[in-house]
């Protein structure tokens, strides 16, 4: 299993909006590097969904439910469905993440407009436990 960070702005669609829903069509990335990311997800591969925008911070986890298929008719693009799995115990944000060391190859850290990208075990694990310390 691999995993990844999405990124949507949560005014367009926001982890309520997915739970509400139960399920998303990942779709409108425009970005060719994001858009090889979503082509190399499998069934299973877990995701941060990280709200972006006005105080960005990662939410929840969502699980792909559907590999890759086209999104549009040139065959550029491409989409994934996603599932909500959970919220995190506590928001991460943007802030702590780049104050945390073992983030600093975080893609999202070096390229910040990149929408989806991959997640290292290593720093899937810190997400998850910075997610836990914020709880308190």
């Amino acid at each position: 299993m691999a995993y990844w960070l999405m990124k949507s702005e949560p005014e367009a669609f926001g982890w309520n909006d997915l739970v509400r829903d139960g399920k998303t069509e990942w779709d409108g990335v425009r970005n060719h590097a994001a858009a090889n990311h979503l082509r190399a997800m499998a069934v299973g591969d877990e995701a941060l969904f990280y709200h972006s925008g006005k105080g960005p911070e990662a939410v929840a986890v969502m699980r792909v439910s559907r590999a890759a298929r086209p999104d549009g008719s040139d065959g550029n693009w491409v989409s994934v469905e996603v599932v909500p799995l959970a919220p995190l115990p506590a928001p991460v944000t943007l802030k702590a993440m780049k104050a945390e060391p073992a983030l600093a190859d975080l893609p999202i850290l070096r390229q910040s407009r990149l929408s989806v990208a991959p997640v290292s075990d290593a720093e899937w694990k810190t997400i998850q436990e910075m997610a836990h310390r914020a709880k308190g």
